[in-house]
This record gives C-alpha cells, structure tokens and sequence, in this order.
C-alpha cells in the first residue's frame, strides 16, 4: 500500500469512516502486532475483518472447533492465544500491505429476534505499517563518528549559554554596585538679581 492511501485510510478513521476503533496503532514493517478480540456475550463464532467495510476476513474461529481459517495474506505470520471468545491474534512481520482497519466481528444468538447477528466485540484497532527509517549517508558509514558529533555540539552550545547568561548576571550586578556610590554634586544656587546688582554699582 502506497503511503497515499496508508494516509487516506487513517484520515478516513479519524473522522469517524471507523467507527468503533479502539485506537491508531503504529508499527513499523516487520514488527508484530498483537490484535486482543474479545467479548463479553456468549458468541459462536469469531471473525477478525480487515477493510473500511470489512471485506476481507483475516481470521476465522468457531466456538465449538478447534481448528480456524487463515487468510492467504497472513498465513505463516499469524498465532492465536487464549481461549474463545477471548482471543489474542498475534501478526507476525509486518509489512505494508497490513495497514488498515481491523475488526473483532462476533456472532450472538438474540433471544429477542431469535436470530443471529453480528456485533462488534472489543479490540478493533487501525494499524498503520510505515517503511523502517532508512540511515543518513554519513551515519551509515561513521555511526559511531556521527553520535559523537552530536554529543560534542550538545555540549558546546550548552557551555556557550550558561557563559552568556553567567556573563549578562555579573553585568547586571556590577550596574548596579556602581549605581548606588555614584553621587551627583550639588548644583550651587545664584541669586541673579544680586549680580545684576554688582554689575550696576560698578558702572
């Protein structure tokens, strides 16, 4: 699956296209993913569905045997634990056509119609598989160099901003010291009118 509709499928969900979606997993290809289907009736029958309307069926289990049904896509990667209806189905080595929605399907005799329906027990979930991380060329060749690389600038620029505030502190201080003895000298008062006075009598 193309990461166009890896993207399209999850903004379907999110906006309400998965109803019933316990919530988004993320996983990268080739890891596992554990699906916990279960149910708190009395079902005959488990249907593990994947789709936006739940056309393909990934898994299959009947109540009253012991074998089950496995969809070519996963055959050979997928394992069940635990006793029906409560069942853990484990995915083994990811890839991306896994991505999409998942469904725990059930079905349950009613005693009000007589009939049986479909309901959905807990454990749906939305799995989106992304392509591993792929390593930057100089990581590729000198890890090891690059890491250290990136612990050394770590540290240079911490070391340069504690300097610069350790810096803009003293000068703070020292402002304010310098503040507190500067004394301004008094300005001398003139009576202009007694110079006026002077400066008449001598003519």
């Amino acid at each position: 699956m193309s990461a166009f509709w890896i993207q399209f499928v999850t903004i379907l969900c999110l906006h309400g296209a998965c109803a019933g979606i316990a919530g988004v997993v993320r996983k990268t290809a080739g890891e596992d993913i554990t699906i916990q289907c279960k149910c708190s009736e009395s079902p005959t029958y488990l249907s593990l569905k994947k789709g936006l309307h739940q056309e393909d069926e990934v898994f299959f289990k009947e109540k009253e045997y012991k074998n089950h049904t496995v969809a070519r896509s996963v055959t050979g990667r997928l394992q069940i634990h635990g006793a029906f209806p409560n069942i853990d189905i484990l995915i083994k080595n990811l890839t991306l056509q896994d991505t999409g929605p998942y469904w725990c399907l059930y079905s349950v005799y009613s005693t009000n119609t007589f009939s049986v329906q479909s309901v959905k027990g807990t454990g749906s979930v939305l799995l989106v598989v992304t392509e591993p991380k792929q390593p930057t060329k100089a990581e590729a060749q000198c890890p090891g160099v690059v890491q250290q690389d990136g612990i050394l600038l770590a540290v240079v620029i911490t070391a340069a901003v504690l300097l610069g505030i350790t810096m803009a502190v003293l000068i703070w201080i020292y402002k304010i010291k310098q503040s507190r003895f500067t004394v301004k000298p008094r300005q001398g008062t003139t009576n202009d009118v007694y110079e006026d006075m002077r400066g008449t009598l001598r003519r």
